[in-house]
């Protein structure tokens, strides 16, 4: 099943809208203003976060908001306007963990369709092992890989990159990471 909240009035003029074909060549339907002309394009959401790690310890949040409240997650959430990934990642990994961070290299890149969402992690590295968690965490917290809570995590993206940072660790070399939830 596909996730779609439908628009229904244009954010042009406030007319209701039409899903069509556009009729400029486009092969799929969108939301069509019939009054001023205005086709409006549903693009997924971008969620982005961090995989902050102090030595052998990876840093989880366990959820204080829904979905998923009380499971354990990486810092994450959805990207502003007027941020590049990184620094949403970075904001991110602030607000939910307290954390302070470097900010490394891109490391998985998950696309989920059926919820209109691709979602990216950066690697980072933890400066101080301090935390000041937001009101969207109830807990902040360092992991070895035998440490955590796998029946705990909140969601899948969060669980294949973590499978794919223990693995990348343990052959000694971190690569960048593409996956297809479905």
């Amino acid at each position: 099943m596909i996730f779609r909240r439908p628009i229904k009035h244009c954010r042009e003029c406030g007319a209701a809208v039409a899903y069509r074909l556009p009729g400029d060549g486009d092969t799929r339907e969108r939301a069509v203003c019939p009054v001023c002309g205005t086709i409006h394009y549903e693009n997924p959401l971008m969620v982005v976060g961090t995989v902050p790690v102090l030595g052998e310890r990876v840093l989880l949040c366990k959820r204080n908001i829904e979905p998923r409240w009380g499971k354990w997650t990486l810092p994450a959430g959805f990207m502003e306007l007027d941020e590049t990934t990184e620094q949403g990642a970075a904001r991110e990994t602030d607000e939910e963990a307290g954390a302070q961070i470097e900010l490394g290299p891109l490391f998985s890149l998950l696309n989920v369709p059926q919820v209109g969402q691709v979602h990216i992690f950066y690697l980072a590295t933890l400066l101080s092992d301090r935390f000041d968690p937001g009101h969207e965490t109830i807990e902040a917290r360092l992991f070895t890989e035998d440490e955590i809570p796998w029946d705990e995590i909140s969601f899948r993206t969060v669980k294949k990159t973590l499978e794919r940072f223990f693995a990348d660790r343990r052959a000694g070399r971190f690569g960048v990471h593409c996956v297809d939830i479905t």
